[in-house]
């Protein structure tokens, strides 16, 4: 395990989770990293470690260019274990090693995880001078912890984000320039929509206090290092830290005999019909994750279901769940379903739809049985005149 140098005496010594398909609900498909960097200078200093599991590797990394017990400090940017979790086992390899945190809720949450360490708060505003290069940290609160900071390093121009800007990807090619640039940006959105997207307020307060910080680089606590295409990704996340959405449709449902799944393709055509691109999920198909991607900056959402038990299907529940938990801002929404006699499903689901914060644009659409021709034309004629 060697370590990557991203610029003189930076590196980056972070671990790679190539089989990691899963993280608090939210489909990895294309694994994850933990990126951790150690900076060379009077003051030794290694920003952030790695997942538990990870520890050895992490430590064979810095090995591969210092001796660890000569780290002077180790800056926790984030509480969360998938970042904090090697704390405790470097501290046993780094003895002289302050652990730096932000006031008071880092402080607060390593504390709780981990126990009494040699920890050292600091605030916003605040500097540490490690001899050729100074650090400066800017708390991030709620992005997505109440404990979140980045830090800037001026002499560098890098900004070491943690969670910000960052995207699960496992990759052995470090850089944004090295990667498939698509890739790396749906999956930019991705982590964006399923994690940030409720905390799109403090995002926007976030690239306030970055605002006129000269970047060239950005170290993520995920996936690649941005150094070629650092405007572009400010900008996305500009875009979508504001909520802009594009004349674009989602159709999500579920169907029992196929006739919810029939509405449901009507529905995506007659979007289609009027210029509007529509996404076709079905939910037995697709993960939740990857459909809210596609909502993320989508106007329009269509969820259907049919009636079981007097309820909607619990696929549809569980999708309906996971969009409140994200607030999705400003959508245009509407329910659809079959039925076979009670049709409670269809009313359940533009409840929920109200409670996530949409718009409710059409009222329930219910079709007893299989929908007929005429049925299906209607439904098309009342899409083209929303």
């Amino acid at each position: 395990m060697q370590a990557v140098e991203i610029r003189k005496d930076i590196y980056w010594v972070g671990a790679i989770d190539w089989s990691m398909r899963s993280f608090h609900g939210y489909q990895t498909g294309r694994g994850s990293t933990y990126n951790a960097y150690l900076i060379l200078d009077d003051k030794i200093t290694l920003i952030d470690t790695v997942k538990d599991v990870f520890a050895e590797e992490l430590l064979e990394r810095v090995s591969s260019v210092i001796d660890p017990a000569r780290i002077d400090y180790i800056i926790s940017s984030h509480v969360e274990p998938d970042h904090s979790g090697s704390i405790p086992f470097m501290a046993q390899h780094c003895p002289n090693a302050k652990i730096i945190t932000s006031l008071p809720n880092g402080l607060k949450g390593l504390k709780a995880h981990y126990g009494e360490l040699p920890y050292e708060g600091v605030k916003a505003g605040d500097t540490l001078d490690i001899g050729h290069r100074k650090l400066k940290f800017v708390t991030t609160p709620m992005l997505h912890w109440p404990d979140s900071m980045v830090t800037y390093c001026p002499d560098e121009k890098i900004l070491f984000s943690n969670d910000a800007f960052g995207e699960h990807y496992a990759t052995s090619a470090r850089f944004d320039d090295e990667n498939d640039l698509p890739t790396i940006f749906w999956e930019a959105k991705k982590y964006y929509a399923n994690i940030l997207m409720l905390y799109g307020r403090q995002a926007q307060a976030a690239l306030k206090a970055l605002d006129g910080l000269e970047i060239d680089m950005i170290a993520t606590g995920h996936g690649i290092i941005w150094r070629s295409h650092v405007k572009e990704i400010l900008e996305h996340y500009q875009e979508w830290s504001e909520g802009k959405l594009e004349d674009r449709a989602v159709v999500v449902f579920d169907s029992m005999w196929h006739s919810t799944e029939t509405m449901a393709r009507t529905i995506t055509e007659a979007f289609q019909s009027r210029g509007i691109q529509a996404s076709f999920y079905d939910i037995k198909e697709n993960h939740l994750s990857d459909i809210m991607t596609d909502v993320l900056s989508s106007r329009y959402l269509a969820v259907g279901s049919p009636t079981i038990n007097n309820q909607m299907m619990p696929t549809i529940a569980a999708f309906l769940c996971y969009l409140k938990g994200l607030a999705p801002k400003d959508h245009k929404a509407f329910a659809f379903g079959s039925y076979g006699w009670g049709g409670q499903s269809i009313a359940l689901v533009e409840d929920e739809l109200k409670a996530a914060g949409c718009e409710i644009i059409l009222d329930k659409v219910r079709i007893a049985n299989v929908p007929s021709s005429e049925q299906l034309q209607d439904l098309t004629e009342q899409i083209k005149n929303l």
